[in-house]
């Protein structure tokens, strides 16, 4: 096609895009609206034909049902497409749904080799219970019955013992919006654990402490610049959906800003890449806030409108008048160390490149489009305020909500009430938040091996849902020890698809569904818009397209693999069979009480009763809500949501009205109800309990934001009245990876970034992925290199603080010196003759002590099985598992382990083997307490006798009685062994 072509083409599809998009449509990237079809219209989605292409010359028809699901392989919640052959009820392959109105039927990788892991020869298809000693490897296979009979048992006696919080679900990537959840309030237990503190606490911290709401949503389509922190095109959350609207805003002329220590796939479409030191980050995006300060070149009005710099003077600057240009005047002095020069000795980057950032950040207005989310966030010491520093940008700019700003993923995204919510539990789980940490953004999850031993505490039964605490967590030989004990852990139950590192020490292996095979419910800020997804069992939606009844996904799912909605009502009911301890009522059916709420009534109710407009979108195509999703997978809710903080509160929602000197508005009217249960901040009442319920501006009464201020908190009294001052607006925190901190030899190791295929905790059993990457080098520049004597594909020891893993080296310029770089993607194993041959190294596990020793196999090879692909693996590296080596860190305020590493490379020595790792867990004890004395405790510092400002979000909430810190140490407060 010549080159005028191609540019009629685009500018073809670029001007039916916004002709559809004006109209308040979704439009759908490519031909198909002009010449070709690049998607099977909806209305062919009951007899779908095409023609194998391997059967050329011949035509050979296969003819599908198109039954529309979600990925499971990372957060974004693609939509895809299920292709069911007609005549043999299999699936054929996964495509993108364009009805999704994120993913708009493109997908990633990892939405096609959906298809892999439900034809996985390797994956586990029933119940298995141990034999012998844990983590001997010896199983036999259980019925459901037997392993829900002995489950139920052990529930029902701790919680009729008040042993409530001996019961813990760890919850990998939830990806079903809060059904887990709900079942622990029914059972009244706080034991709701996640992995958030090893991912994105760090980046959350600074949303939350800003606005009450702890993620971003940038509007990237419609952006002038757009300024990311890591590789959000490849390798970040959402970054399929996101890299969508990113690449169309290049289209348009938007400039791409990425500060990345690495050269990622993103940093080589970037208009302006920084390669900062790690933890600088904050550093920069403070002296490009004091440029805007300066110059005069930021949003004044919306500063004083929407800032709460009157709290601000009056508790810092009391001696001020309180009047907005005393607070300019302080501004420019708060950030004027802060210059391009500080920036460039600090983080490396040139002045010139600092300016050059500055100038077009100042130059976007409104539309300046901002995201961090891992990476230096989560990797650094104090990296909350790399978010926190980098939102201050949008709110000097006015970038907040505006059509190419950043808005808050709470008004881009839509959680469905349920049939049921169960009340608050009036127990507190100190495994999971400790009162050493009170401002921590999530559960300290990563900790609850160190804690159970400093507290001397133990859990009946440990479930970890579709996650791998062994393998994804730092200190994995501490995981191994505690599973190892049964006096800690009475009962372990793995609910995977798949063999894990951690599965292999449970007592219970049990297996649920991939994303074609279960039930969930799911929305995600992705553009200014909120959209609700359905992950659906595939064959059972197909079947009842042919007139079949399915009551149990184990009925059309392979083996005896189930979803875990069913299983959680079965377990709940089994628990408490009668009803006496308040349990069963939250999983019987409203349309026939007495009996067990099945899922489709669980969905049914919530698509008709909670999500506006479904039941209306569905009537006119004569489906019920529940069909309507089971046809088509998802539905936009709304659109063009904007500035919520603006709208005025209705008259209503006004009902003796109190205003205190800042304009906080409190009401004695109840709070409406609401279909949208996305969590925010939760601003406690006033003294006479009324609740907030908005800001006075300029005589109205607007809605605000969800902190204790109703404004977004440049200054967070929260912070400083919980024993942070010194951090209590904007500023940089250096890190424990600072220069000044490392002595000779001593490099930071970046572990903070993601190959662009791989699927985390799922699976290793992805043959098509596996291809594509399948090892983690350590990416190391020439000039290191050279001086430690090492050449590329050659094997480096790496020391950290716990022991040390040896990998290959991997030179080139993509790594700026003085920093080493290995993802911690890779570097799976397995223990004897089960796992996926393909992708998990076999490995010996030796133990002297505290001393442990991963000792690898040479790696991977073909191996015969049902599938005949696994004869064809050519590879043989699956590189190493580095966290076992890493230490914790939690940071004192966010709770985020921080990532990075401070480590010594050198040659590898006589004898070491790839992907060999050596741990002394006794060092790791020492790490975990030097860390510890980071922290404020909340006995220290709590300013109200609480365990933790209750206003911040957390999951399954307690009531307000367990938020208070006991007046002595009681089975509730743990005591230090």
């Amino acid at each position: 096609m010549a080159t005028n072509d191609v540019e009629s083409l685009s500018a073809r599809i670029r001007a039916l895009r916004e002709q559809t998009e004006a109209r308040g449509e979704t439009f759908y990237q490519g031909p198909s609206r002009i010449d070709l079809a690049s998607f099977p219209p909806k209305e062919r989605w009951d007899d779908w034909v095409e023609l194998d292409s391997r059967a050329w010359p011949k035509r050979v028809e296969h003819r599908s049902m198109l039954v529309p699901t979600t990925c499971f392989n990372c957060e974004s919640a693609c939509g895809l497409l299920a292709y069911v052959d007609r005549d043999t009820l299999a699936v054929r392959k996964f495509e993108g749904n364009p009805e999704h109105p994120g993913s708009r039927g493109r997908n990633c990788a990892k939405g096609p080799a959906t298809l892999n892991q439900i034809t996985d020869p390797d994956r586990i298809l029933f119940p298995l219970r141990r034999v012998g000693a844990r983590g001997s490897g010896k199983w036999e296979r259980v019925s459901w019955d037997e392993a829900l009979d002995d489950l139920a048992r052990r529930l029902r006696q701790a919680l009729v013992e008040d042993r409530q919080n001996e019961i813990m679900i760890h919850l990998g990537r939830p990806g079903e919006d809060g059904f887990t959840e709900r079942v622990l309030a029914a059972w009244g237990v706080d034991g709701h654990n996640s992995h958030t503190n090893v991912c994105s606490s760090g980046g959350r911290t600074g949303y939350q402490f800003w606005s009450g709401i702890d993620r971003p949503s940038a509007d990237f389509a419609n952006a002038k610049v757009i300024y990311l922190i890591s590789s959000h095109l490849e390798t970040g959350h959402y970054f399929n959906p996101h890299a969508q609207r990113i690449t169309e805003a290049r289209e348009r002329g938007a400039k791409l800003i990425v500060a990345d220590t690495r050269l990622s796939n993103t940093s080589t479409h970037a208009d302006v890449w920084m390669s900062p030191w790690p933890g600088s980050e904050a550093a920069i995006n403070l002296s490009i806030a004091n440029y805007l300060i300066q110059h005069d070149r930021f949003n004044r009005a919306f500063v004083e409108r929407w800032w709460n710099w009157r709290e601000y003077l009056e508790a810092v600057h009391p001696e001020l008048p309180v009047t907005f240009d005393a607070f300019v005047g302080v501004l420019k002095q708060l950030y004027s160390d802060f210059t391009f020069a500080y920036a460039a000795k600090e983080s490396g980057v040139d002045e010139a490149t600092l300016r050059e950032v500055a100038e077009l950040v100042a130059d976007a207005g409104t539309q300046l489009a901002t995201h961090t989310w891992r990476s230096a966030a989560a990797g650094n010491l104090g990296g909350w305020q790399v978010s926190r520093t980098l939102f201050l940008l949008n709110a000097l700019l006015g970038a907040v909500a505006t059509p190419g700003g950043t808005n808050l993923n709470a008004w881009n995204k839509f959680v469905p009430r349920p049939i049921h919510v169960p009340p608050h539990p009036k127990v507190w789980q100190e495994l999971s938040w400790p009162v050493d940490y009170p401002l921590a953004q999530n559960e300290l999850s990563f900790l609850l091996p160190h804690l159970m031993e400093e507290y001397g505490k133990r859990l009946e039964v440990y479930f970890t849902r579709v996650y791998n605490p062994v393998w994804t967590n730092p200190d994995g030989f501490a995981w191994i020890e505690m599973l190892l004990d049964e006096h800690k852990v009475g009962c372990y139950v793995a609910l995977t698809p798949t063999w894990n590192e951690t599965a292999f020490f449970a007592d219970y292996i049990l297996p649920m569904g991939h994303a074609s095979e279960r039930h969930d419910t799911h929305s995600y800020e992705q553009y200014d818009g909120q959209w609700i997804g359905f992950r659906q069992p595939v064959l059972r939606a197909a079947r009842e397209r042919l007139g079949e009844t399915v009551t149990d996904t184990r009925q059309v799912n392979p083996g005896e693999v189930w979803e875990e909605n069913e299983f959680w009502i079965e377990l709940s009911w089994r628990i408490d069979p009668d009803g006496s301890l308040g349990i069963r009522r939250y999983f019987e059916s409203r349309a026939n009480p007495g009996q067990k709420l099945s899922v489709e009534e669980y969905y049914a109710w919530m698509f008709e009763h909670s999500v506006p407009g479904l039941p209306e979108a569905a009537a006119k195509e004569g489906l019920t809500p529940l069909g309507y999703m089971r046809r088509y997978g998802a539905f936009e809710v709304a659109r063009q949501v904007g500035q919520v903080y603006e709208r005025p509160v209705p008259a209503e929602e006004l009902d003796d009205v109190h205003v205190d000197d800042h304009g906080r508005v409190w009401t004695r009217a109840p709070k409406p109800a609401s279909a949208n249960i996305v969590p925010t901040g939760d601003p406690s009442p006033d003294d006479e309990g009324r609740r907030p319920v908005g800001v006075e501006v300029d005589g109205a009464i607007l809605r605000g934001f969800p902190t204790p201020s109703g404004r977004l908190e440049f200054y967070s009294a929260t912070v400083a009245s919980w024993g942070w001052p010194e951090y209590a607006i904007p500023t940089y925190i250096p890190s424990h990876v600072h220069p000044s901190k490392l002595a000779d030899g001593q490099m930071p190791l970046i572990s903070t970034f993601r190959l662009p295929v791989q699927i985390h905790t799922r699976s290793a059993n992805s043959k098509w992925l596996d291809e594509i990457a399948h090892t983690n080098p350590l990416w190391i520049h020439p000039t290191d290199a050279a001086r430690i004597g090492v050449r590329d594909g050659e094997l480096v020891r790496v020391t950290t603080d716990l022991g040390y893993f040896v990998v290959k080296a991997w030179v080139t310029e993509g790594i700026r010196p003085g920093v080493v770089a290995c993802s911690h993607h890779m570097g799976r194993w397995r223990l004897g003759d089960v796992g996926s041959k393909g992708m998990m190294r076999l490995v010996a596990l030796r133990r002297q002590g505290s001393r442990w020793t991963l000792d690898p196999s040479d790696g991977v090879a073909p191996y015969e099985s049902a599938d005949p692909d696994t004869q064809r693996i050519w590879w043989t590296d699956v590189g190493v598992h580095q966290n076992l080596t890493f230490g914790v860190h939690p940071d004192p305020i966010s709770g985020m382990h921080c990532w990075h590493q401070v480590v010594t490379v050198t040659r590898a020595q006589p004898g070491d083997r790839h992907a060999e790792v050596y741990v002394d867990t006794a060092r790791s004890r020492e790490v975990f307490h030097r860390w510890l004395e980071l922290a404020r405790s909340a006995r220290e510092v709590s300013p109200d006798g609480t365990r933790r400002p209750r206003w911040l979000m957390r999951p399954l909430k307690p009531t307000p009685e367990a938020f208070r810190l006991p007046t002595s140490a009681t089975a509730s407060e743990p005591t230090r062994q």
